[in-house]
């Protein structure tokens, strides 16, 4: 054991403490301690994710863990299999033996004198779907989960593909994960760090390869996705997401499909903990948990006294890079199904959506423009700053566009929008883009929600058993679930493109498209929404950390232009983000940078490139970590490059070249 001071008065902080699994691989945590145990314990908490609790993610940490102790639990940081401390390697994503460590974890926790056998589990991204994940034939010490911007659904609502387009932050995720696994061990963990590290290095693996491969949704993607699995949900679950995040799909979803087991908060926030949730408003997170964990684990936790659903209901806002805060306000309700009633919405030959079928029988074209999705912003991963989708006008005018007059009254979308489209496609691997905008009296076009289908899928997101051929063809196609208000004077505007680059690569080949006839039906709330009957607490404000000071967090940099020869650029910069941990003696500075790039008369001449560089700076030495990534494309492959330098001490101790041709079956 390694003890360093504790930051709130009485909780003893362990900086490592070895967990054993049985196949006897250590995984390192991190333990703060209350004050005071009596001797049948006390309940425990931990978070589970590979983001090394040493250094990376150490201020976060401190945010939650020692707050949570100084209120009587055990609280836990554990390092992942193959990451930060631990010991073995992470070839993948939520592996079998990632989900089999997180059950071993619980059991350990619950059988040490310090627990009462009553534990939770928390997280946010990673953390988060590790939670839901663990939730599933829980353990019986396993008492409650709270999991925040998580996902049920891997290949549909995380990193790699949308409606089966693949996301070009799927990139940026294949150049980053294995800079991280290839920082080291530190010597808190042992005097064998070394040692461990250049294992680890020998064994790091790159597994974008098989996310690109793994087009349709398919077995791969199914395995750890909780959506196909909520039958078996045994613990109670609060699932936590933000608007502006695109993993906020989970929450409604999931209380939808398990009432009596998930409670489900959603704000307006992007990849964030509640209590630095930006844009704004955010809310007191320690404080709503600290309830949870009180109820589940010290109660019996009987009669929860939460409203099922307490979510910010969006309003306009005029479009931005960057909104500190959000128009709109909190309300609470049930399931929405239970509060919503359907409005169907059909698309009239003179591009209207209309109460009635339209009796157009020529359909529309829609156009093929390259460009559509200049306009998309991020999808909000990583917390990134800014990246909200900017004025849809120009991407509007890109594409196929029906909508309503000005609304009468107020509209107030609660749930999952769903089209219904009879389409021809010339070219099998078609893509649609669906966009659901808020057009203000003044014009100003604001997305609300958008959806992406790759046509050579089936309705289920699966490879059909038979090519779809060019149709005519009937498509179902959902939105993520939102909460917004359309006011009255607004309009609704449904777009519908052919691409949406650069968040989704471009399809090989750009065909004839056509929709036939189709409606849009909107959940829509059938009563005035109802305010919450107790507001949330206010975010407690960053704690005094005298151990934690920011050396350099300049602001993410983002441009669009176009070259000589018509290329058009898209690019981003987050500059060196630096924290020095006086306690430790240690620093951690990341920097990336994107560039994307296309030809608007070429869908093949894509290409996407990430460079992301990490350093930790200690005692005893300089580690230093640059992986870089170039994606390029032709009508029938992928064609990956990712190169991986490690230095420490500014000598080269390793060096990775991953690269693979991926042959492009049905994206």
């Amino acid at each position: 054991m390694n003890e360093q001071s504790a930051a709130p008065e009485g909780v003893k902080s362990i900086e490592h403490v070895w967990i054993p699994m049985p196949d006897g691989v250590r995984l390192s945590a991190r333990i703060w301690v209350p004050a005071g145990i009596a001797p049948q314990g006390v309940p425990a908490i931990f978070e589970y994710i590979p983001y090394r609790k040493a250094d990376m993610v150490r201020a976060r940490d401190e945010r939650n863990h020692p707050w949570f102790a100084a209120q009587g639990y055990v609280c836990l940081r554990v390092d992942m299999r193959g990451s930060g401390d631990s010991e073995g390697v992470m070839p993948d994503m939520y592996t079998q033996a990632e989900l089999d460590d997180a059950r071993n974890v619980i059991e350990w926790i619950a059988a040490q004198e310090w627990c009462n056998g009553r534990v939770g589990m928390f997280g946010t991204s990673w953390g988060g779907t590790a939670s839901l994940q663990a939730s599933v034939d829980c353990p019986e010490a396993l008492k409650a989960v709270i999991a925040v911007c998580a996902t049920h659904d891997r290949y549909e609502d995380d990193i790699h593909h949308k409606g089966g387009g693949l996301l070009t932050d799927t990139f940026e995720w294949g150049a980053t994960l294995p800079a991280i696994l290839a920082l080291p061990p530190t010597p808190a963990s042992g005097d064998d760090w070394y040692k461990r590290w250049q294992d680890r290095l020998d064994a790091l693996e790159s597994p974008l390869e098989r996310w690109v491969r793994e087009e349709a949704r398919g077995t791969y993607w199914r395995h750890g996705s909780i959506k196909h699995q909520t039958d078996r949900i045994e613990c109670p679950i609060l699932s936590v997401g933000g608007w502006s995040d695109r993993y906020s799909n989970s929450v409604m979803s999931l209380v939808e499909a398990q009432p009596d087991k998930v409670w489900g908060i959603v704000g307006p926030w992007g990849h964030h903990y509640p209590d630095q949730g930006h844009p704004g408003p955010a809310i007191g997170f320690q404080q709503v948990a600290l309830d949870w964990w009180d109820h589940w684990l010290k109660a019996e936790g009987d009669n929860a006294p939460w409203p099922k659903l307490r979510v910010w209901l969006r309003e306009f806002d005029v479009p931005q890079d960057v909104l500190d805060m959000r128009n709109g306000g909190w309300i609470e309700s049930g399931p929405p199904s239970e509060e919503t009633a359907v409005t169907t919405l059909h698309l009239d030959g003179g591009g209207a959506l209309a109460d009635t079928p339209s009796d157009n029988e020529i359909g529309w074209h829609v156009p093929a423009n390259l460009l559509h999705g200049l306009a998309s912003g991020d999808t909000g991963y990583f917390g990134r700053y800014g990246g909200l989708p900017l004025r849809q006008n120009e991407d509007d005018a890109r594409s196929l566009v029906f909508e309503t007059g000005p609304l009468d009254e107020d509209t107030v979308l609660y749930g999952s929008a769903e089209v219904e489209l009879v389409v021809e496609a010339e070219v099998e691997r078609s893509q649609l883009s669906l966009r659901l905008n808020d057009v203000s009296p003044e014009g100003t076009s604001a997305r609300v929600a958008l959806s992406i289908r790759n046509l050579a899928l089936d309705d289920g997101l699966d490879e059909p058993d038979a090519p779809q051929g060019p149709g005519p063809r009937r498509v179902r196609i959902r939105f993520h679930t939102s909460a917004y208000r359309f006011k009255a004077g607004h309009r609704i505007r449904l777009s519908v493109g052919s691409s949406y680059w650069p968040l989704v690569w471009a399809p090989p080949q750009l065909g004839a498209l056509r929709v036939l006839s189709g409606h849009l039906n909107l959940p829509v709330l059938g009563a005035v929404p109802q305010a919450l009957s107790a507001p949330f607490p206010a975010p407690q404000g960053t704690a005094e950390m005298n151990d934690i000071h920011v050396l350099s967090a300049p602001v993410l940099r983002r441009g669009c232009e176009e070259e000589v020869d018509g290329t058009v650029v898209v690019r981003w910069h987050q500059p060196p983000v630096a924290t020095l941990y006086s306690d430790i003696g240690t620093s951690f500075t990341f920097e990336t940078s994107a560039r994307h790039a296309i030809r608007p008369d070429d869908p093949n001449s894509v290409t996407s490139a990430f460079t992301h560089r990490m350093e930790v700076t200690r005692p005893d030495g300089v580690a230093r970590v640059e992986s870089r990534l170039t994606v390029t494309c032709t009508g029938a492959t992928f064609v990956l490059d990712t190169s991986l330098d490690v230095l420490w001490n500014d000598d080269l101790i390793a060096r990775r070249h991953w690269t693979s041709e991926v042959a492009r079956r049905l994206a």
